[in-house]
């Protein structure tokens, strides 16, 4: 603890559950379950800011293997910001990471400190799309549990800077969660994707896929389990196949982020990402 009495501490399980609290609170719509699975990627990665013993700020910085990791629930209760409490709790989770790249997905406010106070480069933006779930499922996507783990893993390793199998196994099975994938003729997966509960209607998440029209097929599959709810879609800009779809079931843009990275922005096919995980945890 410093003489001001603040203090950054590695948090207990149950309290990543009130930094999911907090980003509700913030208008970012976290999924209901996404505590758990958060804490299973990198149960060092979450740190929680006190002053005077009063919980005031988060943020988690969650190593993926030993080269990538990525920050999120970076929070500071209003009554606590501008006074450089914030500062000193972002830098005491970016400890965490070393010298791994590091990315992010910022709030507009936020883009241009992070690129000049912590060295973040912009790679692109990504944009929430809010529709309407409902219609018919469509035969081709199975259920995720007929795929194997390690295809699975691997196939998800293709879309992100770094394997997550940790993270992943939790994500899909969240209480309330349906998954769909699609096998192509050899039984390799071809895409798959994940709706899960929010505080306010369901969120599609991750959506990876070989191809649009695979991607439409899941996307269908999965807002199909949301009839009359709001449902969202988080897609990468430069994705254009991703952004038509949206458009094309109806659903507009409320809410953009961007992405950033610490080091060089990882090669990955974002023609293939359709849908992203978690603005949280990346």
């Amino acid at each position: 603890m410093s003489s001001d009495g603040f203090l950054v501490r590695t948090m207990q399980q149950d309290e990543v559950q009130t930094a999911v609290d907090w980003a509700e609170q913030e208008g970012w719509n976290p999924g209901i379950h996404d505590a758990e699975a958060f804490y299973a990627a990198d149960p060092e990665g979450f740190f929680i800011a006190e002053l005077d013993g009063e919980p005031i700020g988060s943020v988690s910085v969650v190593n993926y293997g030993e080269a990538f990791a990525f920050a999120g629930l970076y929070i500071l209760k209003p009554e606590y910001r501008n006074r450089g409490y914030g500062s000193r709790l972002f830098a005491a989770g970016m400890a965490h990471a070393g010298e791994r790249n590091v990315g992010g997905d910022g709030v507009v406010a936020m883009q241009e400190k992070y690129r000049t106070r912590s060295g973040f480069t912009l790679a692109y933006r990504n944009i929430r799309f809010e529709g309407t779930g409902g219609g018919s499922e469509p035969k081709i996507p199975v259920d995720l549990e007929e795929v194997p783990f390690d295809r699975l893993s691997a196939y998800d390793a293709r879309h992100f800077p770094a394997p997550r199998p940790r993270f992943l196994a939790a994500w899909i099975r969240q209480e309330g969660t349906v998954c769909r994938a699609v096998l192509a003729d050899d039984g390799t997966i071809a895409g798959y994707g994940v709706i899960r509960r929010c505080h306010n209607g369901h969120k599609i998440g991750p959506l990876f896929a070989d191809t649009p029209g695979i991607a439409e097929d899941i996307f269908l599959a999965l807002a199909t389990q949301a009839p009359g709810q709001p449902v969202y879609l988080d897609t990468p800009e430069p994705n254009a196949a991703a952004v038509a779809l949206a458009r094309r079931h109806g659903m507009s843009p409320v809410f953009e982020t961007a992405r950033i990275y610490t080091n060089a922005i990882p090669d990955l096919p974002l023609g293939e990402v359709f849908g992203v995980t978690s603005f949280e945890l990346g």
